[in-house]
């Protein structure tokens, strides 16, 4: 999630953008790792049909809804043909009214390759000269100022897509490949850039999509799919840290309730756990424990139905990759009005996303608040702290994970049962997808640091058990956190630097990496 600028690199990848859809990866690659952009030729070859149709109806006496007439709420107005023009420009002006902070780089990039991608299908009318620019715009490292409010997710992302619409036209403001803010028609000059005089159609063709919530349920699902992966391996530690058993992770009794993400995460656990010598010293007859505590045993349950629930959701990202979102589309000669713009399928799972990362956050903080508890840690001194009661070892970092665990379970409340009419009641019910992924990011980067925490815990835990050895996989996870500058036990010091290098080795995916060094991929 890293929105510093990339210098451009002759050798870069090159994502090609053709009728067909994009694949998440592409998505990523184009946004957070400033991959090129190419327009294929059948792209290129349904642009010019589409346009061609959409220059045939403009010239036609009948009035067609965003070719010769306004928008919205005035659509029944029919505007003359040398107005057609000044309508474009106006559209984009007005639509470009957003507020607040700016958003994230990747946002925008991910916003604007996805707009690219409708075009690129043939239903949109624009020009090829459009569509060409919008894709120099990409590899330039142009991004346009989006402002954090002003999507309602009905029609689409109309505010954001408006920003970035006015810096094709040479308006508004950009930001640079060096991240530097400059006047749009500026940067596109200095890019050898020039910008484009809006025809009939294109403007609302540029802004009448759901491209910004579908960005960023993408990235969200990339970086979500990782942190399960690193959820397994944060449960693992703690079962192994608490003096846990693994036999609640047999095959035989998962399969008891066929669930795939669930029998997906109790095998990542019985790998991690393999070869634990800190498991096999509490294992046999002689073990007086009868079963550990939800948090560690229910592990499985919940971590498999957040990969089921993300797995429906990628189902539905992919099929909103595969969409033409526009209105009025082009349907052979004829441009037809449709409600395809309404954000609602992305902004449920936006939602369900956020409840996913509410859920695996609140075990988390869980599992570590055991460890801190000298009545339910097993014989681990309290608060893993080196002189209980003169230092207060981890005390308070389980007070950040709770606090932010709190603000997990607020951004877990849907967005996307609000609705606000708009546009004098003809858009009179909005989905609200555009807040539905701002939450979300919150959310994902939320359970990365309550996961560092827990894995900053646990990797302490482990340390205080010696000599009894962690199993490969988890003693992996902790030389990387003390190679990294998380030390292990010993006296007060300043926690947050180390919660932050935690918290970047998760973000990054480097806990996983280390214990799939061990034991080969995870589910």
């Amino acid at each position: 999630m890293d929105d510093a600028p990339r210098p451009r690199t002759v050798d870069r990848p090159v994502v090609e953008v053709g009728p067909g859809p994009l694949a998440p990866a592409d998505v990523v690659a184009v946004a957070r790792h400033g991959a090129a952009v190419r327009l294929t030729e059948d792209a290129l070859v349904g642009i010019d049909r589409a346009r061609a149709a959409v220059e045939e109806l403009a010239a036609s006496q009948t009035p067609v809804y965003g070719v010769s007439t306004g928008f919205g709420a005035l659509a029944t107005r029919h505007i003359p043909t040398e107005k057609r023009a000044q309508l474009q420009r106006s559209l984009v002006r007005s639509h470009a009214a957003g507020s607040g902070p700016e958003v994230e780089r990747e946002v925008v990039r991910a916003l604007v390759l996805l707009r690219l991608s409708t075009l690129a299908t043939g239903r949109t009318g624009v020009r090829r000269e459009t569509a060409q620019l919008m894709a120099a715009m990409l590899d330039a490292g142009i991004t346009p100022v989006v402002h954090e409010h002003g999507s309602l997710g009905c029609s689409g992302d109309l505010a954001p897509l408006s920003h970035c619409a006015l810096a094709l036209i040479g308006e508004g403001e950009v930001r640079d490949a060096d991240g530097v803010l400059r006047p749009a028609a500026e940067a596109l000059a200095a890019a050898g850039l020039h910008p484009v005089e809006l025809a009939a159609k294109e403007g609302l063709a540029l802004i009448n999509g759901t491209d910004g919530m579908l960005g960023m349920l993408v990235m969200a699902l990339a970086d979500l799919g990782m942190l399960l992966r690193t959820a397994d391996v944060a449960a693992a530690m703690s079962v192994e840290g608490q003096l846990g058993t693994d036999r609640v992770f047999a095959a035989e009794l998962q399969a008891l309730r066929p669930h795939p993400g669930q029998a997906a995460s109790a095998a990542n656990l019985r790998v991690l756990l393999a070869g634990s010598g800190v498991v096999a010293s509490h294992r046999g007859p002689d073990c007086t424990r009868v079963q550990d505590a939800y948090s560690l045993r229910c592990s499985p349950q919940v971590h498999g139905a957040a990969r089921d629930t993300l797995e429906h959701c990628a189902v539905v990202a992919g099929r909103e990759l595969a969409s033409a979102v526009d209105n009025p589309v082009v349907v052979g000669d004829s441009v037809e009005s449709n409600g395809n713009f309404h954000g609602a399928p992305v902004a449920y799972v936006l939602d369900f996303a956020a409840i996913v990362a509410a859920d695996v956050a609140s075990i988390s903080e869980r599992r570590t608040d055991r460890f801190l508890d000298r009545a339910r840690s097993h014989g681990l001194p309290p608060f893993l702290a080196d002189d209980p009661g003169v230092d207060s070892g981890l005390m308070i970092a389980q007070y950040t994970q709770a606090g932010i665990v709190s603000d997990l379970k607020r951004l877990a409340v849907p967005a996307s049962v609000d609705s606000i009419p708009s546009s004098a009641m003809q858009e009179d019910h909005v989905s609200m997808g555009w807040a539905a992924a701002r939450k979300l990011r919150r959310s994902v980067d939320g359970l990365t640091r309550v996961l560092a925490v827990e894995v900053m815990a646990a990797a302490r835990a482990l340390d205080l058990r010696r000599p009894l050895e962690p199993s490969p996989a988890t003693g992996a996870v902790v030389d990387l956190l003390r190679a990294h500058g998380v030390r292990g036990p010993g006296p007060d010091r300043h926690l947050a630097p180390e919660i932050e290098a935690c918290v970047d080795l998760v973000r990054s995916g480097a806990v996983v990496a280390a214990a799939t060094a061990v034991i080969g991929e995870m589910q």
